[in-house]
């Protein structure tokens, strides 16, 4: 069975954007770090499907399709452009991410389409951003990992991943060169 990955950059307060919707603390975290770089980029090998929410989809879009040779993300955004991707939305008509082929666009049910998926053949899936999307897979037990890349900054508000109690078991951890810490949780006691 695949698995649901919830990747989520978060602060050391637990925000996962600013009040505002602002996730500039991510790249300020990052920028430069090679070994963080190298382990997103061993990640993206384990995956087949990004799951993306219409504000993530449309932030995205206008971004990694748009990298070119010689910017420090290249490699990563020729990864993620050549990833399959399904946007849950109900307000768009299609999701073009620029040259490369359409993201899926699935405007039903989230939870009835991402259940049908983890029965499918493949690698995992990944949820980046998209706290709407990501809390309403976990309502309905679709969320096999949490992976939260936590940044050395704290905003003093904002958004956070969880908008309920939950429980979590410890995976794994890992720590980068910028000060950034990976802790990987399944849901459960």
């Amino acid at each position: 069975m695949r698995r649901v990955i919830v990747q989520e950059f978060v602060t050391l307060d637990g925000c996962a954007a600013g009040a505002d919707g602002s996730v500039e603390f991510i790249p300020a975290s990052t920028r430069g770090d090679q070994s963080f770089g190298r382990r997103q980029i061993d990640f993206m090998g384990t995956i087949d499907a990004i799951l993306l929410g219409r504000v993530t989809y449309e932030m995205f879009a206008g971004y990694w399709p748009n990298v070119k040779e010689g910017d420090d993300d290249k490699e990563f955004a020729d990864r993620i452009n050549a990833i399959p991707k399904v946007v849950f939305s109900r307000t768009l008509d299609r999701a073009p991410w620029g040259s490369w082929p359409d993201a899926s666009l699935v405007k039903t049910s989230a939870a009835g389409e991402v259940a049908k998926m983890r029965q499918e053949a493949g690698k995992d899936m990944v949820i980046w951003g998209s706290l709407s999307l990501a809390d309403s897979l976990a309502r309905e037990g679709l969320v096999d990992e949490y992976q939260l890349i936590v940044c050395p900054i704290a905003l003093g508000g904002g958004k956070s991943l969880f908008r309920e109690n939950a429980r979590f078991r410890f995976a794994n951890s890992q720590t980068f060169d910028s000060g950034v810490v990976l802790l990987a949780y399944a849901p459960g006691t």
